[in-house]
């Protein structure tokens, strides 16, 4: 990793094996759940450097691969299978003797993250939710989802471009090639994905109370501003930050910009 701050280790949960970095510490704990396309990695790399950013300001930084992604591993005589992101994410705080924490989510990420929010409120401090359509199966967001997909892009070259943005592509080849091989190989052949624990709807979304930041990345081609901001209205006293020009993997495009604004928002929260 790109500073030993950082360590690894697996956490043994109901039904996994689960691989986590953790920066350890006194500080507040700050939680990261990682894209459908990424792992742990995404956090903590030359490029993106979530998690020693977040442990040099004091907090206490941990990041984990879902179940059937990067290290993790299912584990059938332990528990069900295929659990849930929130399930495990809870279960891995039980193990960790975790106070209550802040939590960020990108894109898949972010689907479990509201998940969570609405489940176990009083276990966190703040949530963020960033380049996400957020899982929301109401129609207003369905079809809109419906309205910009682009059936021909589906090779694993177009779900590059979609995912990264031109600009950062573009600017950053190095970075570029560094999230796709973190991408290529993310989930393990055969993972099956885990469902939410409930969908995620308005009304869900209307029930969440944990003070909320919506990230948004203007050129977003999967999670647009106005799909986003469509869902984000429904959480009761939100608050919206965009970061202009960053696509979908927004976090790893523009970490310096990402930091400093989940930073100044958890910072407020307590």
């Amino acid at each position: 990793m790109s500073t030993n701050r950082v360590r690894g280790d697996f956490a043994a949960v109901p039904g996994a094996e689960l691989w986590y970095l953790d920066t350890g510490g006194e500080g507040r704990p700050i939680v990261f759940l990682h894209a459908n396309t990424g792992t742990s990695a995404s956090w903590e790399n030359e490029w993106a450097r979530q998690l020693s950013f977040f442990a040099g300001a004091g907090f206490r930084a941990i990041a984990f691969d879902r179940r059937g992604w990067g290290r993790s591993v299912a584990v059938p005589a332990t528990g069900p299978q295929p659990g849930s992101i929130a399930g495990d994410l809870d279960a891995l705080a039980d193990g960790l003797h975790l106070p209550p924490f802040h939590l960020v989510g990108v894109a898949g990420g972010a689907f479990a993250a509201i998940d969570y929010a609405h489940w176990r409120p009083g276990r966190l401090r703040s949530l963020v939710a960033g380049a996400s359509t957020g899982q929301v199966v109401d129609d207003e967001i369905a079809g809109f989802i419906a309205r910009i997909r682009v059936p021909e892009l589906v090779d694993p070259a177009s779900v590059f471009a979609l995912e990264v943005s031109a600009g950062y592509r573009g600017s950053s080849p190095e970075g570029a090639a560094a999230w796709r091989e973190i991408a290529e190989h993310a989930r393990q052949a055969g993972a099956v994905p885990q469902p939410l624990r409930t969908p995620n709807t308005y009304a869900k979304l209307s029930e969440i109370r944990v003070p909320t930041l919506v990230m948004v990345g203007s050129a977003d081609l999967i999670a647009p501003p106005k799909l986003m901001e469509r869902w984000a209205a429904r959480l009761p006293g939100h608050e919206l930050a965009t970061i202009v020009g960053a696509g979908h993997s927004l976090a790893y495009e523009e970490p310096d910009q990402f930091n400093r604004l989940v930073h100044e928002f958890i910072v407020r929260q307590g």
